[in-house]
């Protein structure tokens, strides 16, 4: 029976090899590091779904005072279609609602459509503006 919880140092690994697989993963955001970001804030809010140990989805949630966000949703290719991506979502919204957040948001790559479709079958909507970021710090590996 899968379990969803608080993430544990010890889910590390497990953790980078689900977003490796759900295709989370890019060159310019070391996994190892948002992990460890993550747990010096609000790390109750990094939920892992266990099932038997075995990590088989994750939901990165923070609130930031103005809307509450969702990062690295993801769910094992083994758990997809079973409601666990619907139970991690109704999750972090219980989280983000108790602590009075009025809106949550989320990104999706444009390209994934199934992703945007699942979604919008939980009441989510698409609507237009430009994300804009700027790095602080570089997660590129720093060669000698």
């Amino acid at each position: 029976m899968v379990q969803i919880r608080a993430f544990a140092e010890a889910d590390t690994e497990a953790v980078v090899a689900l977003w490796q697989e759900a295709r989370l993963v890019r060159p310019w955001n070391d996994p190892h590091r948002d992990i460890q970001r993550k747990t010096t804030t609000q790390p109750e809010m990094f939920l892992v779904a266990d099932d038997a140990d075995s990590v088989v989805g994750t939901a990165m949630v923070g609130y930031d005072g103005h809307r509450g966000w969702i990062h690295y949703l993801a769910v094992a290719a083994s758990q997809r279609g079973t409601g666990l991506g619907k139970a991690l979502v109704g999750e972090a919204e219980a989280m983000l609602a108790a602590l009075g957040c009025p809106k949550v948001q989320l990104q999706v790559r444009p390209d994934n459509t199934d992703v945007i479709a699942f979604y919008e079958s939980l009441g989510y909507a698409t609507y237009e503006a430009v994300s804009v970021g700027k790095r602080l710090e570089s997660d590129e590996a720093v060669t000698p």
